[in-house]
């Protein structure tokens, strides 16, 4: 199942089997199960608005093979702001839920542009964790990496930053909001490098951010990722990431509140 075809099912407004390609450990990857109730969601907002902001809480474990429903429900329709909530549901019990804003453009006098600017090279090609069967999970066989900053996962390093460019592994015939949603969750938790051992760790929020006016999404484009931890401490960490597309527009920011088990 390609995250096209993912998708296409979301529209038709029925229950979703997702296979094990997007697993994540015992879950779906957040990725993809929060790109689902974008989605899901999207097709309740008419097209002018674009998403503003959306936070996510993953409630408890999504799970490949078993029939997932998305619930989608507006909040509030103004005059340039939709509010809709969206719920992932299992087995009778809310896996994930979202709330997001999706809003057109306003006339305002204010303008600050945003000057936050990267220094990553472009790369020829992707790499960074090559897909082990039963050692590294199956949805990362749908993208491109390429690591600029930071370690990989487990390997007891002394930084806690990630820097590098993603971008789908398969050329897609459009680069939508779903498909960059995706993408910016797929890089691991900037304190897993610290990790000295195999050992888990999941997202209990995210927060996203879309930055508009840009340009066009390029369907085959990097979108470069820098991420920095703000605080670990006590199990928890609290991480924020910019992303921009391939002509250095700040296009998101990401915020993630992360359980560490270690």
């Amino acid at each position: 199942m390609d995250f096209t075809n993912l998708l296409n099912q979301v529209k038709q407004k029925q229950p979703i089997t997702i296979s094990d390609v997007w697993a994540q450990g015992r879950t779906v990857f957040g990725g993809v199960s929060t790109a689902m109730l974008y989605a899901a969601m999207r097709t309740e907002v008419e097209s002018k608005r674009v998403l503003r902001s959306m936070n996510t809480s993953f409630v408890g474990p999504l799970k490949v093979g078993i029939p997932v429903i998305l619930e989608v429900e507006v909040l509030r329709v103004g005059r340039s702001v939709t509010q809709v909530v969206a719920r992932a549901i299992q087995e009778k019990q809310v896996a994930i839920v979202s709330q997001a804003s999706f809003g057109m453009d306003r006339e305002s006098r204010i303008t600050v542009e945003a000057n936050i600017t990267h220094q990553l090279v472009e790369p020829e090609k992707g790499f960074f964790i090559k897909y082990q069967e039963g050692v590294t999970p199956p949805f990362l066989k749908h993208f491109d990496l390429s690591l600029c900053l930071g370690e990989a996962p487990f390997s007891n390093s002394s930084g806690h930053d990630l820097a590098g460019w993603m971008r789908f592994a398969n050329t897609v015939e459009e680069t939508t909001d779903a498909h960059l949603i995706a993408a910016i969750d797929v890089w691991p938790a900037t304190i897993l490098q610290m990790f000295d051992e195999v050992a888990p760790a999941s997202s209990l929020s995210w927060n996203l951010e879309f930055i508009h006016p840009h340009s066009p999404m390029k369907a085959d484009s990097w979108f470069a990722y820098e991420a920095s931890t703000r605080q670990a401490a006590a199990g928890y960490a609290h991480t924020e990431a910019n992303i921009w597309n391939q002509d250095g527009e700040l296009i998101a920011i990401s915020r993630q509140a992360v359980v560490a088990y270690q």
